[in-house]
């Protein structure tokens, strides 16, 4: 097993899973708009995996200015992770059926709280079903890891840095480019993007089967939008699919700064600078 990539395939998780030491598996299924991931994850799951819910779990309180998924409780988010049985020396593997998405926040998330060994199943619930893996609905009992999170150990922008870092570095838009023209905006009260943002949409790191795209094909996306040449940021919508776009520079060999408040953050004040159009700033 690679051991050096974010990424497990489906051979190396099965294989994981049937070891003396399986790694914690977490179903993290989420769909803005869509089903329940709750509900899905119980008509079917991988064998042994226990249901991480975003909103619950993996963010706080929307509201309050801080955007649509705000960092959760740094309590609160340990306790949710130990029920799962996230212990800081066993492997934690993370999945859903969102080309990684919501996974992604939870590699994101579970890193910079001091987490050092996490995986995203690559191409997800998809892949699995593929290889003709079987799936369960079987509730797992709550396990007690021992895992106690420590915020930081990523960097991150708030709202009053990411202005300046468009400026001195390079900010990446995640989202689709129609949101970050202004042309629609389904989800905040704002259309448009931060002065200084290039749109990168982190959709196009991944191919028609979900799975990531080769690391030496994502290296080249990402260094012509000039990463590697400047210290990077990313941002979406409210800091899900820019942990995914984190996910796919670290495939690539790159790192990155989340701004976590994102769009939804940035927007909700009407006193932030808002630009449109397919020119940058």
């Amino acid at each position: 097993m690679d051991t050096s990539s974010p990424l497990i395939s489906v051979a190396e998780l099965r294989q994981a899973l049937g070891s003396d030491h399986p790694p914690a598996l977490l179903d993290v299924r989420y769909k803005q708009g869509g089903a329940p991931g709750a509900e899905e994850f119980a008509q079917g799951h991988l064998p042994s995996a226990h249901f991480v819910d975003l909103d619950r779990d993996l963010a706080g309180p929307p509201g309050g200015g801080r955007g649509r998924h705000p960092l959760p409780d740094l309590e609160e988010f340990g306790a949710a992770m130990r029920r799962v049985g996230v212990s800081s020396g066993r492997t934690v593997v993370l999945y859903d059926d969102w080309v990684s998405a919501a996974a992604s926040r939870a590699w994101w998330l579970l890193r910079w709280a001091g987490h050092t060994d996490v995986r995203v199943l690559d191409g997800g619930l998809s892949a699995w079903r593929a290889a003709g893996l079987p799936l369960t609905d079987h509730q797992p009992e709550p396990e007690e890891g021992d895992f106690k999170p420590v915020a930081g150990q990523l960097p991150t922008l708030e709202a009053e840095q990411t202005a300046a870092f468009a400026r001195t570095g390079l900010l990446l838009d995640a989202r689709a480019g129609e949101r970050y023209r202004g042309e629609v905006e389904p989800f905040d009260p704002a259309a448009g993007h931060i002065p200084g943002a290039v749109n990168a949409p982190t959709m196009e790191n991944v191919g028609p089967d979900g799975r990531f795209l080769p690391a030496e094909q994502l290296a080249e996306r990402f260094r012509g939008f000039g990463v590697g040449e400047r210290e990077t940021a990313v941002y979406c919508g409210s800091g899900v699919t820019a942990a995914h776009q984190l996910l796919a520079m670290a495939v690539a060999g790159f790192e990155g700064t989340l701004y976590p408040g994102s769009w939804s953050e940035w927007c909700a004040d009407p006193s932030r600078p808002v630009a449109t159009g397919s020119a940058e700033g």
